[in-house]
């Protein structure tokens, strides 16, 4: 019943995650472009106001007018919307996933010690630093002298996140990393607005209620960070759909393929902004594409056991039944799973059968199950694996 229950919670939240994480994506993406697409005020009243830039929009059966102010207007609405809970609830959230399926069940999808001879408490631990100490670099970079020239903190930035990519696959499972990655990058996005945006709002906020200028720097320090966010935004939604994509973070160079797409992401991203001021150059899109091909075409499967020796069927079964059947029968004897995952079970002959083309998928080609390696899986038995299902294929 508890694992019952988990699921449950496992569900509910991820679902709330998954909508107020497209609340705080769309309204950021929406706001980007409508920095982008702002034209001069027509009316010279509006612009003796202060309105720095007006864009016409219909949507849903009416017209829209949304004005931005080159600082701030004369004198404030009684009501002003703040845009900030859609970022705070889709961190709370997705924390909140990460304590429930990674480190709760660290032992299962966060440490594989193929990879790296952790306990659970260590890894859980270098997790949180990675997560919250992600924050803090990336702050100080921010605050120096680096920051004053976006190129070089753009390429400084790249060769941490890199870094960041490397050390996660060199220390937990390769879906546990991805994820982490994620949260790393989450974490800065939230953070930015809890941090910076919202604080330099609030002082542009009090000091038009005081009937004073406002310091037009806190507004430009959250542009910075904004900015940063919506690059970062493809990349996070890729890892948080990454652990359906075994042929990424099972590989040999796993961390590389990570880096890899989420440049293209980024790339992809910068094509769009770019696009949405109107001076959009193919390049960034063009990078993408051939970055995406270039990571398709190398990690794609060799077939590494043609002409092999035939093995028997029985051999196969032990191998199955030895590393599979624990979790993926009627009956799994795994605490972590009361059900078989995906309702995949291999207790017979014909199930196996069945299921051949998973299996060598699963086993031989991503490696990804067992998951984390939980039963020893040798590298014999996955050869075995290998000669029966090319033997199928005869």
């Amino acid at each position: 019943m508890d694992a019952y229950l988990l699921d449950w919670l496992n569900l509910l939240v991820r679902w709330l995650h998954f909508i107020v994480g497209i609340a705080w994506i769309g309204s950021s993406l929406y706001f980007i472009w409508l920095d982008n697409h702002l034209q001069p005020p027509e009316d010279p009243e509006d612009d003796a106001k202060g309105v720095g830039g007006e864009v016409w929009s219909v949507h849903g059966g009416g017209f829209y007018h949304a004005q931005k102010y080159r600082v701030a207007p004369g004198k404030l609405p009684d009501r002003l919307h703040w845009f900030k809970w859609e970022a705070y609830w889709t961190w709370m959230s997705g924390m909140f996933l990460l304590g429930l399926v990674y480190w709760y069940g660290a032992d299962v999808y966060l440490v594989d010690r193929s990879v790296a001879d952790l306990s659970s408490a260590a890894a859980i631990g270098i997790a949180i630093a990675f997560v919250l100490g992600g924050w803090v670099v990336y702050d100080l970079l921010c605050k120096s002298p680096l920051a004053r020239d976006d190129r070089i903190f753009g390429v400084v930035l790249l060769l941490l996140v890199a870094l960041l990519a490397w050390g996660l696959c060199e220390l937990f499972s390769g879906r546990g990393a991805y994820i982490h990655f994620g949260a790393v990058l989450g974490t800065i996005m939230v953070a930015n607005v809890a941090h910076v945006i919202i604080p330099g709002q609030r002082k542009m906020v009090a000091a038009a209620e005081r009937g004073e200028a406002p310091d037009p720097a806190p507004g430009i320090r959250a542009k910075q960070r904004s900015v940063h966010n919506t690059y970062f935004t493809l990349p996070v939604l890729f890892v948080m759909t990454s652990n359906h994509y075994a042929m990424t973070y099972s590989h040999e160079y796993n961390w590389l393929i990570l880096v890899g797409i989420a440049l293209a992401g980024a790339l992809i991203r910068i094509y769009f902004v770019a696009r949405h001021n109107g001076r959009a150059s193919l390049l960034p899109a063009i990078l993408a594409v051939l970055l995406l091909a270039g990571i398709a075409a190398a990690i794609a499967p060799r077939s590494a056991h043609e002409g092999a020796a035939a093995v028997s069927f029985d051999q196969v079964r032990v191998v199955v039944h030895a590393r599979c059947t624990n979790c993926h029968s009627a009956t799994p004897v795994h605490p972590a799973f009361p059900a078989a995952p995906l309702g995949v079970m291999f207790d017979s002959d014909e199930q196996i059968v069945a299921d051949a083309a998973r299996i060598y998928q699963q086993t031989v080609v991503t490696r990804v199950m067992p998951i984390g390696n939980l039963t020893a899986m040798t590298d014999a038995e996955r050869s075995i694996i290998a000669q029966w299902y090319t033997a199928l294929q005869d």
